[in-house]
């Protein structure tokens, strides 16, 4: 970062700095002092044409002298720092003011009136008469309809240059300053938007070295703040995402990894004589029992896999809801009876048809009647409820168990979650049967809450569209 863009910019800033000041003393000294050079034209035909007009055509009718011309043309001159020439016709000078040093001839060669060629004004020596370049106007001098004389004024191209020179100074001085701020916007640039880019840059190198609680800091309120606030974030979400996985294989690991050892071992005993022929139907219901717990946990692994990897495909039908819960309800009977706990049904009288997958409705009814049944206590009631508001169908399973503490109420979705309480309850259960559920409703692009009491019992409800 510091060999490319700050190193392009400090060549841009100082190309930026010859380039106006070159600029400025090429075109802008040359369009200056053409603009002068017609202005000052502009200026000597009108003095011109007030002389030619009001004093010299008295002169052709005797009534000035050529010595008061003369006189009236130095004038003239210094006023307006310039050679004066007052010449006939033919171009025979009659009278002239003498500029530095430098006198009129007798008679102007080849004298053209019309040489300026529709222009104001001629650039030049004129005719070799001056030693430098001289702005000239000429001005006739008009006496009773006829052209008399000619009226030519002279004025060195330098006084102009100096005029230009003068002018320009302001002007360098204001590029200058101008240059000065560009230095400002520089440093400014360096400052908020080249340091937090290269600290941006950096933040994306340590996490992509794994390093994911390296904190971006940048914190202004602008777009390189809010891309520093986007890394962070990611950067967090990543870091829990790998604790996720983390705390996921090892969930995993150990809940293979226990009853794999517990089955390892009864099968060592089995086959070594230590555990008596007599006992081995025992201690095969043991296994048995871990092998159905292996292949719930599989199962389950195997439907969250559907959900992450977005292959979840819904076959969704319209179907009878409050036929499929009847149906659930009388299959938890062989699971009720030894805890005599009953399943109350609380149903509309009309038909309840859902547009949904059957399969994965059944899975979440099965779920939630299953941990109702398993967290009551004996002799006691689990409630299905079905209620209609608008086109929505809400279906609630309550029951009066052990309930689920307040600070783990948001935890119960998380996979392999066990509260305190459930786990001598569910010593089967592989704390995924919340997540699934979870997943399923929102695949339907539902809601499931939990409302629930410790010590008095838990309702969750979930909604459906109808159909």
């Amino acid at each position: 970062m510091k060999s490319t863009l700050n190193l392009k910019f400090i060549i841009l800033y100082i190309i930026f700095g010859f380039l106006s000041f070159f600029t400025a003393a090429t075109l802008g000294n040359q369009l200056l002092i053409e603009t002068l050079k017609v202005n000052t034209a502009q200026n000597m035909y009108k003095e011109a044409n007030i002389l030619t007009t009001n004093y010299l055509p008295s002169y052709f009718s005797g009534e000035t002298t050529a010595w008061s011309v003369h006189t009236q043309l130095s004038a003239m001159k210094i006023y307006m720092n310039s050679s004066l020439w007052f010449v006939s016709e033919d171009g025979t000078i009659i009278t002239a003011s003498n500029w530095n040093n430098t006198s009129a001839p007798s008679s102007i060669a080849d004298f053209d009136p019309a040489e300026t060629a529709g222009n104001q004004y001629l650039t030049g020596d004129y005719h070799g008469y001056f030693k430098e370049d001289m702005i000239t106007v000429i001005a006739p001098v008009i006496q009773g309809f006829d052209t008399k004389g000619y009226l030519l004024i002279h004025t060195p191209v330098s006084y102009i240059d100096n005029i230009c020179v003068q002018l320009m100074k302001p002007f360098y001085i204001t590029i200058f300053v101008i240059y000065i701020m560009a230095f400002i916007f520089l440093i400014g640039f360096q400052y908020f938007i080249l340091l937090p880019l290269r600290q941006i840059t950096d933040a994306a190198k340590q996490y992509a070295l794994g390093n994911l609680e390296y904190e971006t800091p940048v914190h202004t309120q602008d777009e390189m703040g809010y891309l520093s606030a986007s890394l962070n974030y990611m950067a967090a979400q990543l870091k829990d995402m790998e604790d996720y996985q983390k705390k996921i294989v090892a969930n995993v690991s150990h809940d293979f990894r226990s009853p794999l050892t517990s089955m390892k071992g009864y099968v060592q005993a089995m086959s070594d004589g230590t555990i008596p022929p007599e006992l081995y139907e025992k201690y095969l219901g043991i296994i048995l029992f871990e092998t159905e717990r292996l292949t719930d946990l599989t199962n389950d692994l195997l439907t969250l896999n559907e959900f992450d990897t977005k292959e979840l495909l819904l076959d969704k039908t319209d179907f009878d809801l409050q036929e499929m819960i009847k149906h659930t309800a009388a299959s938890f009977e062989g699971v009720c009876t030894p805890k005599h706990v009953s399943i109350k049904l609380v149903l509309v009288d009309e038909t309840v048809l859902v547009h949904a997958d059957r399969r994965k409705i059944q899975q979440v009814l099965y779920n939630l009647i299953d941990n109702a049944i398993k967290f009551s206590d004996n002799d006691s009631t689990v409630t299905v409820e079905v209620t209609l508001k608008n086109d929505k169908i809400f279906t609630s399973v309550k029951d009066t168990g052990i309930g689920i503490p307040k600070n783990d109420q948001g935890k119960i979705w998380e996979r392999f979650y066990k509260s305190d309480l459930s786990r001598g309850k569910d010593k089967k259960g592989t704390g995924l049967g919340l997540s699934i559920v979870k997943e399923i409703i929102q695949a339907h692009d539902e809601h499931i809450n939990v409302i629930s009491t410790e010590g008095v019992g838990t309702e969750f409800i979930f909604s459906l569209t109808r159909s």
